[in-house]
């Protein structure tokens, strides 16, 4: 893998998705975990088709500000690229706006695994 990779997701905000309903604040507006979300899920989605059978990447640290509010109905959307590649660790530039400009940037990094390993480490965590 290489950097350079760039992924693009878009949603509207609902109220499912507003900081009042998922317990982040008191307002409806796009909630900060939320918008995190939607940069992790762009990061993931861009590598996928990057990866070898059986592989996956898991989020290991996101650095972001969320500096504008957007309200319901509005689209929003986040732009990724794959800027750093050292072995199996990934590192994103990411933006994400709304339709009336920046709301949030930063970095986020997630760490290429063997899905079916990392997953059996985790349920032996299990009691």
């Amino acid at each position: 893998m290489t950097p350079g990779i760039k992924g693009h997701i878009e949603r509207t905000v609902t109220p499912e998705v507003c900081a009042d309903r998922i317990g982040s604040g008191l307002v409806q507006v796009f909630a900060t975990p939320m918008m995190i979300a939607l940069i992790e899920q762009t990061c993931l989605e861009s590598v996928a088709p990057h990866l070898e059978e059986g592989q996956g990447t898991v989020g290991t640290l996101v650095n972001v500000s969320h500096c504008a509010a957007s309200p319901v109905g509005m689209k929003v959307w986040c732009d990724s690229e794959l800027v750093e590649v050292d072995r199996r660790r990934l590192v994103f530039s990411v933006k994400a706006y709304d339709e009336c400009g920046l709301i949030g940037e930063g970095t986020h990094e997630r760490f290429i695994i063997d899905s079916a390993k990392f997953q059996a480490k985790i349920d032996s965590k299990k009691l």
